[in-house]
């Protein structure tokens, strides 16, 4: 599957990826602070954004949706960087595919599996009656239960397309049905320790990444460090903009 971009400055290439149910525009704090000296391009991964519907939505399934997608664009090395799916998905895609990614960020997530999902606030969503006269304020109004935090309401709200078909951008069929592969992490078969540099970047008060990750972190991407963002949860980049932008531009640039 070729994937929808958006693309920004000029040098060499790095291809940005969003989370569950982000899109490509949410990067773009980070796109704006690197596009000073560097290709950026954000993708909308499947079932996100203006990119296909599909119901496979496995790890390396979207991995290879990512490297159809550098080939189309004509591009034969880059950096990766991904926060929390798409940062699994980076992984994902270094490790099988070494020779195409010179360097490889990931944002607040580990190469393990996790127990926490997000299928109530899918089920909510799906509940949402979508008729023509719905405002986004009635839309907000209508999901605080469920979804009592406001910040990430708005950020789910995103995702919703209001007017004469009012819809909702990402697949939730989709997603509700991945949702317990979205959890899972399994190594790519086959794949050797990732060769060249990594960067994990996690939030001071986020528990994504753990110490007792720690060691598959650095099994998989010996060549790696781990770096934390003070004052920031899960959505680090938008907690911290400023210090996640100086660590990427101090790694990837």
């Amino acid at each position: 599957m070729i994937l929808n971009s958006i693309e920004q400055g000029a040098g060499p290439p790095l291809i940005l990826l969003h989370g569950l149910f982000g899109a490509a525009k949410n990067l773009g704090v980070i796109a704006r602070g690197l596009a000073t000296h560097a290709r950026v391009i954000s993708l909308d991964l499947r079932n996100h954004g203006d990119s296909p519907h599909h119901a496979a939505m496995s790890y390396p399934v979207m991995a290879n949706d990512v490297t159809e997608t550098i080939a189309a664009l004509g591009i034969t090395t880059t950096a990766l960087a991904g926060h929390s799916m798409g940062g699994k998905i980076a992984m994902h895609v270094a490790l099988a595919h070494p020779g195409l990614i010179t360097k490889l960020a990931v944002l607040d997530i580990a190469p393990v599996t996790y127990q926490h999902g997000y299928d109530a606030y899918a089920a909510a969503m799906q509940q949402l009656p979508l008729t023509t006269s719905l405002t986004r304020s009635a839309a907000d109004a209508a999901l605080t239960a469920a979804i009592p935090d406001a910040n990430y309401r708005a950020f789910l709200l995103n995702n919703l397309i209001l007017g004469e078909q009012p819809r909702w951008r990402v697949g939730l069929n989709e997603i509700r049905a991945a949702m317990g592969q979205m959890l899972q992490w399994q190594d790519p078969p086959g794949a050797a320790p990732f060769p060249n540099p990594a960067l994990f970047l996690r939030g001071a008060n986020s528990d994504y990444v753990r110490p007792s990750s720690y060691d598959k972190i650095t099994a998989l991407f010996p060549h790696s460090q781990i770096k934390t963002i003070e004052h920031a949860a899960h959505w680090l980049h938008a907690d911290q903009p400023k210090p996640v932008i100086a660590a990427l531009q101090e790694f990837l640039l």
